[in-house]
């Protein structure tokens, strides 16, 4: 019996968490140290950590300095950089589940395709791949954004004679020393891993549809850290108000301006060459897109060996990648860092909510919840990691409160014979007003803006508008006014 179960004399409901990252971590412990046990995490891969287990290509790593990408419960792992690379915040994340005793909670290889309420019952029924019906009283999505990785449709794909493979899912047997390697994409994986491969490839042909801001990392100031706590919270504190001040900046338009004068300033002094430099200058206002951050990106794309090529590609065949102006750029080994699919929100799964309502129907316009864990009609289901809830900034700082917040929405159940919490739909509505007029008045929305923060019809799903404190502030509590309880 769990521990709020004895002290209420209530039963506690069965809770179903379907991903096992750092989100329903996260929420496993927070629901753990608020005395509720009678829950269990459903993970499709072999092992926990999510992205942090599945991503393995050479120089993984995280783009927000470890102090502050980590929980605010256990802030105190020894580091051995400023930025944890891949291995190192699996490490973390393995860490966590066994010193908060979890580890038994977990069903690996489960994959949940389907959930749908059954509103006789006031239950969650959840099936899986192999055809399991799983029955439970809260329904928990904790799957994240990153985790579909998408390879575009290009003429002549299954044609290319050699191994190809999209950076999440690296294929280490192959091995590129001494190649001729074609990397299609970008994106914030590009800009780890081809610094990494460039050095041991022969040839190394980047081909860019769009260039990125990528700014120098930050590089936090660890020298006062060793031996004191107390200093290391202080570190997180200064992290934490650097992304404030980042905050506001996106905000204004004229730091904005400021921010982009002074990249195009700093590419000036990293990009002599006045030709590759004008491939690798955005045309779109700073923001638009997911600003990146790399100390060695333009270096490794000034090797003698890489070549970036911003024509459009027009097709793939045997022996390499075409592109529109005629030219046959030939590859033994084509890498796709093409990013993955942020906006479509929880698939592949199927969620019927109360009376038949079909999410996706809900969602057809774009993918909207209440602080981007709460969607009315789908009563005792909670996101973690929804809908405008991504910033620049920790994602584990938002999975914190969010989870705080699912606690105490667990926590109404039972009491007075509450079986369900359902979000009032103008609660929703006019939560979501407000956002969209926020993200509208902001870079996001611009003409010449096309980013995955936006949804084909041009509605920004992904970013959280305001500060980190104004998030944790509206998730502090639960307001009962909010819900319709039943």
């Amino acid at each position: 019996m769990a521990d709020a179960e004895r002290r209420t004399g209530r039963k506690a409901p069965t809770i179903a968490i379907v991903g096992g990252g750092f989100a329903g971590i996260g929420l496993a412990i927070a629901l753990k140290r608020a005395g509720i046990d009678s829950f269990t995490i459903y993970e499709r891969g072999p092992d926990v950590g999510g992205v942090w287990r599945d991503n393995t290509y050479p120089g993984c790593a995280c783009d927000i300095p470890s102090r502050f990408y980590s929980y605010s419960f256990e802030p105190d792992w020894n580091w051995t950089a400023p930025y944890g690379n891949q291995g190192e915040i699996l490490d973390y994340i393995k860490h966590c589940v066994a010193k908060y005793g979890i580890a038994d909670k977990f069903r690996f290889g489960t994959n949940v395709k389907r959930a749908e309420f059954d509103d006789d019952a006031k239950r969650w029924r959840l099936e899986t791949q192999s055809g399991e019906t799983i029955v439970a009283d809260v329904f928990v999505s904790a799957v994240g954004v990153f985790n579909n990785p998408v390879i575009p449709e290009i003429p002549g794909r299954a044609r290319f004679a050699g191994p190809q493979f999209h950076s999440a899912w690296w294929k280490h047997d192959v091995d590129l020393a001494g190649k001729s390697v074609a990397v299609i994409g970008t994106g914030a994986s590009a800009i780890q891993f081809v610094p990494a491969i460039a050095p041991k490839v022969a040839r190394l042909t980047l081909f860019q549809r769009t260039p990125q801001y990528v700014l120098p990392r930050i590089v936090p100031d660890t020298s006062r850290e060793a031996g004191s706590a107390l200093a290391r919270r202080l570190q997180r504190l200064r992290l934490f108000l650097t992304f404030e001040k980042g905050t506001r900046r996106r905000a204004s338009d004229r730091l904005t301006a400021k921010a982009q004068n002074a990249f195009l300033q700093y590419l000036e002094t990293q990009v002599p060459d006045p030709d590759l430099r004008a491939k690798l200058t955005p045309s779109y206002r700073l923001g638009c897109k997911r600003v990146l951050q790399s100390n060695d990106w333009y270096p490794a794309l000034q090797r003698p060996n890489v070549e970036v090529v911003d024509t459009r590609i027009e097709e793939i065949v045997e022996d390499g990648v075409r592109t529109t102006d005629g030219t046959l750029h030939r590859a033994d080994v084509i890498v796709w860092g093409t990013g993955f699919t942020p906006t479509e929100f929880l698939t592949p799964m199927k969620i019927t909510g109360a009376g038949g309502r079909e999410l996706s129907e809900s969602w057809r316009d774009g993918a909207e919840a209440y602080l981007g864990i709460a969607v009315s009609g789908f009563p005792n289901f909670f996101m973690m990691y929804g809908p405008n809830t991504n910033g620049p900034t920790s994602i584990i700082y938002m999975l914190e409160n969010q989870a705080r917040y699912i606690v105490s929405a667990i926590h109404c159940l039972g009491r007075n014979g509450v079986r369900t919490i359902d979000l009032r739909a103008e609660v929703q509505r006019r939560f979501n007003a407000n956002i969209q007029r926020r993200l509208n008045a902001g870079v996001h929305t611009d003409a010449d803006c096309f980013s995955y923060f936006r949804t084909a019809s041009g509605k920004v799903t992904t970013n959280w508008p305001g500060y980190l404190l104004e998030y944790r502030w509206r998730t502090a509590f639960l307001r009962r006014r909010d819900y319709e309880f039943a």
